[in-house]
């Protein structure tokens, strides 16, 4: 990183006798005492969050490479639902799905009674008042100035939710679902407590790319970020800075803004075109094919669920889903290429922040392309969706690999330990700072995620995401246990059960539910499951019980 900005200070980590490590108080000191050693400002922290970005794309990402050879990367990261809306319902908030109240990506499903109210997207994350949760708005609080560029929550839309701006944001540019096209689109323009909205038109088909390019999503947000960045620099006050970018997500089922583009829409100048496979990043174009995608075209009969007795149960796998090789070499491709202008904007942050911030980048969820007998989507609790990349780069961060188990409800308290608060009695999470001095620290060992079904998601089209049932899920290191409601019915329990060990493969290959020689480690995740559930009871600002917390221990 470039020194520029703020003058540089001390790390904002201090490490006590014993190990213990401290972020120091936000709050800005006065003079020194006589002997007294000036505290430093509270440090800058930019979040990168991408969409859909899953681990098999970190490969193509030079930049992102090169982030975590000097940085923290940690190895067993994972999200509380891999579903867009939850996951970063729970970012924000440092909460569950069943704390947020954001169940689903839309306000309401046909398969969850009417009566429930909104159950998912902007309208629950509001009626549960988790906007008031939300981290930003503690940092506000404690002298930060905060913004927000990019995609927020689904079905936030200003025909949906009036101008108002969410509590908390100092600076908001939020962009609107428009922009999962990659062109044409509307954003926020901030005009105090309501924002206006600017449409961002797409060139005529006539233009040259680069003129297109300019107007790509990812480059609107990407130079919306630096201004942020660059107008904050220099000031004595923090800043907190959210850059959330529509890559890798796919295109909606629309009319697109040019001919041709293909369901993962890349920038022109990392397109494939006559002559050229196209801009994959570290990695050749062909070099990437489906022998790269762990899992893809698996075998699903001896990934049956079984019931606790051990009888088999429906298999909820739909046949004939996966994709041929041909479309998943394409999707493969096509999504290493958007997650380029991810990485060139990764690296003019990089490049433009001072030496006192902290950057962090992650996804909401994976994506699955063929594997585990699915299609294409996300919603499975299997590692394709829920592992994501997770990287820390700041003053005081050693580099290196971190082998802890950790979840994307972590961020929120360890953007306020960075801050100096303490952590909201609401908040699942634990800070990641501990971490950030010591690579071997390891204090946690499972993570959970729950996931509520929703037949009528994905733009209207039922069969992108039907095939995924409601389901609890336990992990740790060396196991996944998940336990499916295959009754599609609200108020009907219909349990399966699948348990994958990763002795031998990396992925979930057989449900050894029903091997003996698993039988104790099923049990472990079995207690682990019947405790979360209990724990599931504390909702919206409900303190977290200690034990609660103690289940990823």
């Amino acid at each position: 990183m470039r020194l520029r900005g703020r003058p540089f200070t001390v790390p904002a980590l201090a490490v006590l006798a014993g190990g213990v490590v401290l972020a120091l108080p936000a709050s800005a000191p006065g003079p020194p005492a006589v002997g007294e050693a000036r505290r430093p400002p509270p440090p800058d922290i930019v979040l990168v969050l991408t969409d859909d970005l899953s681990l098999d794309l970190v490969r193509t990402m030079a930049e992102v490479q090169r982030m975590s050879r000097t940085g923290a990367s940690y190895r067993h990261a994972y999200v509380t639902d891999a579903r867009c809306c939850p996951s970063r319902a729970s970012l924000l908030t440092g909460q569950y799905p069943h704390q947020t109240g954001v169940r689903i990506n839309n306000s309401r499903s046909a398969a969850i009674p009417g009566h429930l109210g909104p159950v998912g997207g902007w309208k629950a994350f509001r009626k549960f008042g988790s906007t008031a949760r939300s981290v930003n708005v503690r940092l506000q609080r404690a002298g930060y100035t905060t913004g927000y560029v990019g995609k927020y929550l689904n079905r936030y839309e200003p025909e949906l939710i009036g101008r108002r701006i969410p509590p908390g944001w100092t600076q908001w540019e939020a962009v609107f679902g428009t922009a999962y096209d990659g062109w044409d689109f509307a954003m926020a323009v901030d005009r105090g407590r309501a924002f206006g909205v600017r449409r961002v038109e797409a060139p005529p088909k006539w233009a040259s790319n680069r003129v297109k390019d300019r107007a790509y999503v990812g480059a609107v947000i990407a130079r919306r970020a630096l201004a942020f960045i660059r107008a904050h620099a220099d000031r004595r006050k923090p800043y907190f800075l959210v850059v959330s970018t529509f890559a890798t997500h796919p295109r909606l089922p629309d009319d697109p803004a040019y001919p041709g583009l293909p369901r993962f829409p890349p920038a022109f100048r990392d397109r494939a075109g006559p002559g050229t496979p196209g801009n994959c990043g570290a990695v050749r174009c062909d070099d990437l094919t489906v022998d790269g995608i762990a899992g893809f075209r698996d075998d699903v009969a001896d990934n049956v669920p079984l019931r606790a007795d051990g009888r088999p149960a429906r298999q909820w796998r739909t046949p004939g889903r996966v994709p041929s090789d041909r479309r998943a070499t394409r999707v493969l491709r096509t999504r290493a290429q958007m997650a380029q202008s991810v990485d060139r904007m990764l690296r003019r942050i990089r490049n433009a922040v001072g030496p006192d911030t902290y950057v962090i980048l992650t996804s909401d969820h994976g994506h699955h392309v063929g594997q585990h007998g699915l299609g294409l989507g996300k919603n499975a609790p299997f590692r394709s969706d829920v592992q994501v990349p997770l990287v820390v780069e700041g003053p005081g961060v050693v580099p290196g690999g971190r082998e802890e188990v950790v979840s994307l409800i972590d961020l929120a308290p360890t953007f306020e330990a960075l801050a100096g608060l303490r952590r909201a009695r609401y908040r699942s999470g634990l800070s990641l700072v501990p971490t950030f001095t010591d690579p071997t620290l390891s204090r946690r060992q499972f993570a959970f995620s729950e996931h509520v079904a929703d037949p009528g998601a994905a733009g209207g089209s039922r069969s992108r995401t039907r095939h995924v049932p409601s389901h609890l899920a336990v992990r740790d290191r060396t196991g996944l246990l998940a336990r499916f409601d295959l009754d599609p019915r609200w108020r009907v329990r219909r349990f399966g059960w699948e348990y994958y060990h990763y002795g031998q493969v990396a992925w979930e290959q057989t449900n050894a539910f029903g091997d003996p020689s698993h039988q104790d480690h099923i049990a472990v995740l079995k207690q682990r499951l019947r405790m979360f559930d209990r724990c599931r009871s504390v909702r919206r600002d409900e303190r977290v019980p200690a034990a609660c917390r103690r289940l990823t221990r």
